[in-house]
């Protein structure tokens, strides 16, 4: 459904702390804990989403005035685009404020019942290069059954991600959380399986306009404080395989069809489109995001390596005790999604025959690139990708988006 900026600024970042995975969950878990304390009910939160949610549904209906759809079938066309590929039966509502509230119900519902779950940054950096490396068309070979890790699921990220939006406006994305869905669109009987992705703003995070700041600050005061986890955008898409994988052609077709689409729904948004943004100071740079779908792209990524073992999913365990570690009492057990495969085999073997070997003072994540493979077994292709890995000594600080040559003698 789009993203909510929050302006095109961020503050500098005084540096990450080493990352763990018990100071991740329990990081996550006490955000999803404020945010269910503070998000329910919120006047700030609803208002913001409301104008979110018009904008977007303002640019679907203006390209659809200007095409080859039946005369008065606009408003009914664009909601099915916007609110029906979110799970949203028909009837559709009469304005944004009834939809707002309908997005703000299924966040509460992530946020309560989703599966938690932390990423490490190695991993992270693997999702983050696998999906710069796709297209609208790959999505459409998801299948939800065999590709998504677990039908509801909250996955909180190591840091936020900033994306550049189409209107040249910053956003953040702290976590990612998804849901199966039943899509409905324009036809009462086109009716898809689904995955709903909903994508929240750190309250706290890099991009801090003074905008920004000063509705965080009035929210307080006025006694309904911003929950730590923002709702920002809502997408939707389909999860029944819809192409196969099997041909380029048609996957590159969908991908065109698609980019025409979000540059005419560019075109209807250039009325809010800001300067360019500044340079960001996120470690592994800004994204750009005209298309509106790295949220796809991210997530897509995200589940196609955990099934394909490049990632693994686990729950936390007390290094102590052995036993499951949970934020609170009611919370599901966290787990752990942490890259298979922290270095390649080669470095050790070549210490242990006593040839030189460069001693690397970073680690960082080697180029991925993705494969149509064909698996006998289903009589299919599957989207797959070969690497990547982490190189560099395992307790050495991971750095991304940059190249690094330090060798030692």
């Amino acid at each position: 459904m789009g993203k909510a900026s929050r302006g095109k600024r961020e503050r500098s970042r005084d540096g990450v702390s080493e990352w763990t995975a018990s100071r991740a969950a329990v990081k996550a878990s006490r955000m999803r804990a404020e945010s269910l304390l503070h998000l329910p009910g919120n006047p700030w939160v609803r208002d913001l989403v409301s104008s979110n949610v018009k904008n977007v549904l303002s640019d679907m209906y203006q390209v659809l005035l200007n095409s080859d759809a039946p005369e008065g079938s606009e408003w009914d066309v664009a909601c099915s685009l916007v609110l029906g590929k979110l799970g949203m039966r028909p009837p559709w509502p009469s304005g944004p404020d009834s939809a707002a509230d309908w997005q703000l119900a299924q966040d509460l519902d992530v946020l309560r019942a989703a599966e938690l779950m932390v990423i490490s940054p190695s991993a992270h950096a693997s999702v983050m290069a696998a999906a710069a490396t796709l297209e609208p068309g790959d999505i459409s070979t998801l299948s939800r059954d065999r590709d998504v890790v677990t039908p509801s699921g909250l996955l909180v990220l190591p840091e936020p991600v900033v994306c550049v939006n189409r209107t040249g406006s910053l956003s953040d994305i702290a976590a990612y959380g998804w849901q199966f869905v039943t899509q409905h669109q324009v036809l009462p009987t086109a009716q898809y399986e689904g995955v709903r992705i909903s994508t929240f703003m750190d309250r706290d995070g890099p991009v801090q306009p003074d905008e920004w700041r000063a509705a965080v600050a009035h929210a307080r005061t006025s006694g309904h404080p911003m929950p730590r986890l923002v709702p920002d955008g809502m997408y939707g898409t389909r999860g029944d395989n819809a192409l196969d994988a099997t041909s380029d052609g048609s996957t590159q077709w969908l991908t065109e069809q698609h980019k025409q689409f979000q540059a005419a729904l560019t075109q209807a948004s250039a009325w809010r489109a800001e300067p360019p943004a500044d340079i960001g100071e996120w470690a592994g740079g800004q994204v750009d995001d005209p298309n509106d779908d790295f949220a796809f792209r991210y997530m897509f990524a995200f589940w196609r390596l955990v099934a394909q073992g490049v990632t693994t999913a686990q729950p936390l365990t007390s290094p102590a005790t052995g036993s499951r570690m949970t934020g609170t009492p009611r919370d599901p057990d966290v787990r752990v999604v942490r890259l298979a495969q922290q270095m390649p085999t080669q470095r050790s073997k070549e210490a242990a025959e006593g040839k030189y070997v460069r001693t690397y003072h970073h680690r960082w994540p080697v180029r991925m690139h993705k494969v149509r493979q064909w698996y006998p077994s289903t009589q299919e292709h599957r989207l797959i990708w070969r690497g990547p890995y982490i190189k560099g000594p395992a307790e050495a600080p991971l750095m991304l988006g940059e190249k690094v040559y330090v060798a030692d003698h």
